[in-house]
C-alpha cells in the first residue's frame, strides 16, 4: 500500500467500515514485512509519572486485540508495565535491547517526566548502589532511540502530571529531550492513534506531524468539525444544562479548539464518545490540558475568569470552523 493510501485509511476510514482501523491496518503491515522481508517495529515502552490510562486503552484495542498487536506489528522488547521480568533481569534486558538495537528502537514513553529533585520523584528501577530516575532512563533511552513516541498527554505536554501546582516539577518528554517527539496526545490515548502511529513508522517513517509534534492523521480537524451537534452550533441553539441534545458550547465544550478525530473514531470499542455521551469535550489532547480547561462545564470566556491557566488567550469560537 501507498503512503498516500495508508493517510487515507487513517484519515477516512473511520467513516466507511465500522471504524475498526486497527482491523484493517494489520493485515496491510503482515503483507509489508512480508514484501519487503523487514522485522517488526522494535519498541522499548517506558511507563513514568502518570495513572496508567494509555496502557489500558491500548490493550482495549480491538479486532485484532492486543496480542495480534504484539505478534503481528510490535516486537516489544521491554516494558516495565508488560513484562514479566523484573529486577536485575529487567534491567540487564533494558541494557541489552539499548546497545543491540542503538539507533533503531522506537521509544514509547507513556508519562510525564518529573524534574525537581533530580528526577527523585518517579524511579523506575533500584538497583544495589542507585536508584534509577524516569529523567535519568528517558534522557538515555531517547540518545539511542531513532523514533521518540509520547503516548497520552502526560507524556507529551505535562498533562495531570504537571497541573497546578506541579509540585515534582513534571514536564512532557519534549522537555527532557533535545530531539523531535513525536506526541500522541489524549487522556488517555485512543488505542487507533497510538497503533496507526507506529504502523506508520514501521512502514514509511515519520508522520507528518502539526506544530505541537502530533500526527496530522489523527489530530488534523478540531473536534468541533465533525462534531454531530455542528448543526445546532450553527443555528446558535445551545444545550441549557447537561443532558439536553443541544450544542454544548454553552456548557463549557472545549471541542472547537480541540484537535481530535473523536466524533468519528470513537472510544470504548468505537461506539461512543463523550458527547456522544451528553458529556462535554474537555479538550484533553490539548497542549494546556487540564489547567487550560479547567473549570470544567464552564464556557470558555468565562474559564479565564474563574480558574482557567490563561496560558492561551483564544476568542471562543477561534477555530469553529476547521
Amino acid at each position: 500500500m501507498q503512503k498516500e493510501e495508508f493517510t487515507g485509511l487513517c484519515g477516512e476510514f473511520a467513516f466507511l467500515k465500522n471504524h475498526e482501523l486497527t482491523r484493517a491496518i494489520l493485515p496491510i503491515v503482515e503483507s509489508h514485512l512480508a514484501k519487503h522481508n523487514q522485522e517488526k517495529l522494535p519498541v522499548v515502552w517506558i511507563e513514568t509519572n502518570d495513572s496508567g490510562d494509555n496502557n489500558i486503552s491500548f490493550m482495549n484495542t480491538t479486532y485484532p486485540y492486543l496480542g495480534r498487536v504484539f505478534t503481528d506489528m510490535i516486537d516489544l522488547l521491554y516494558s516495565n508495565t508488560f513484562m514479566a521480568a523484573q529486577g536485575r533481569e529487567a534491567l540487564g534486558i533494558l541494557d541489552q535491547v539499548a546497545e543491540t538495537y542503538k539507533g533503531k528502537f522506537t521509544l514509547v514513553v507513556e508519562g510525564a517526566i518529573p524534574k525537581r529533585e533530580n528526577g527523585l520523584y518517579n524511579i523506575i528501577a533500584r538497583t544495589e548502589n542507585r536508584l534509577i530516575t524516569a529523567l535519568e532512563a528517558v534522557s538515555w533511552l531517547g540518545q539511542r532511540a531513532e523514533y521518540v513516541v509520547a503516548a497520552g498527554t502526560c507524556a507529551s505536554f505535562g498533562g495531570p502530571s504537571a497541573a497546578r501546582p506541579n509540585i515534582t516539577g513534571s514536564v512532557g518528554v519534549r522537555e527532557v529531550l533535545d530531539r523531535e517527539v513525536i506526541n500522541v496526545s489524549g487522556c488517555p490515548v485512543n488505542p487507533d492513534w497510538f497503533v496507526g502511529t507506529l504502523a506508520h513508522l514501521l512502514m514509511y517513517g515519520r508522520p507528518e506531524l502539526d506544530n505541537l509534534g502530533r500526527p496530522t492523521l489523527f489530530y488534523g480537524f478540531t473536534v468541533h468539525r465533525h462534531c454531530q451537534r455542528r448543526s445546532y452550533f450553527d443555528n446558535n441553539d445551545f444545550a441549557q444544562k447537561l443532558g439536553d441534545i443541544e450544542c454544548m458550547f454553552s456548557l463549557g465544550c472545549m471541542g472547537p479548539r480541540t484537535r481530535a478525530d473523536c466524533p468519528y473514531r470513537q472510544w470504548i470499542n468505537y461506539v461512543s464518545w463523550p458527547v456522544k455521551a451528553n458529556t462535554p469535550c474537555i479538550g484533553c489532547t490539548n497542549e494546556d490540558f487540564p489547567d487550560g480547561s479547567m473549570p470544567f462545564f464552564t464556557p470558555m470566556p468565562e474559564k479565564e475568569k474563574t480558574g482557567g491557566s490563561g496560558r492561551e488567550k483564544i476568542k471562543p469560537t477561534e477555530g469553529c470552523k476547521e
